[in-house]
């Protein structure tokens, strides 16, 4: 179980470089499915360097470390650390969704994320930056 729910936060992130514009970085929410019919709430935190992937899938079956991740267009790759197996996953980007599938161990099955708005935390460090409001208030 742990293996498949590790395996379906890992699926959000796929493909090799593209250009900064494509980039797939950002938080997303939704769920996977495991072969036994179980639901499974997935957080994927990612970030996207030219393509190459990183980050974080939280779910209701714990915390899995992305180990590596590609893009390539609309397609993403994430590979995990499902507690000492790998798990995958394999997405299509479409808009503001991810939605694919993942493998972990003999698990497997359907994902769908969409992308969450920005924390307020980003917002919050900006806003508290007095030095930016200052420059982009002075002619």
């Amino acid at each position: 179980m742990l293996c498949f729910f590790s395996t379906l936060l890992v699926a959000q992130q796929h493909g090799v470089a593209a250009d900064s514009g494509d980039s797939v970085a950002g938080r997303y929410e939704g769920t996977a499915t495991n072969k036994a019919g179980e639901v499974i709430t997935v957080t994927l935190d990612l970030k996207d360097a030219d393509g190459v992937l990183s980050g974080n899938i939280s779910s209701s079956h714990g915390d899995f470390p992305i180990v590596s991740g590609s893009r390539q267009g609309d397609k993403v790759t994430i590979t995990f650390d499902a507690g000492g197996d790998t798990g995958t996953i394999s997405l299509k980007r479409t808009g503001d969704k991810l939605v694919g599938s993942f493998s972990a161990g003999d698990d497997d099955g359907p994902v769908d994320l969409k992308k969450t708005v920005a924390s307020r935390s980003s917002t919050a460090v900006r806003a508290q930056n007095p030095a930016s409001r200052e420059s982009s208030n002075s002619h």
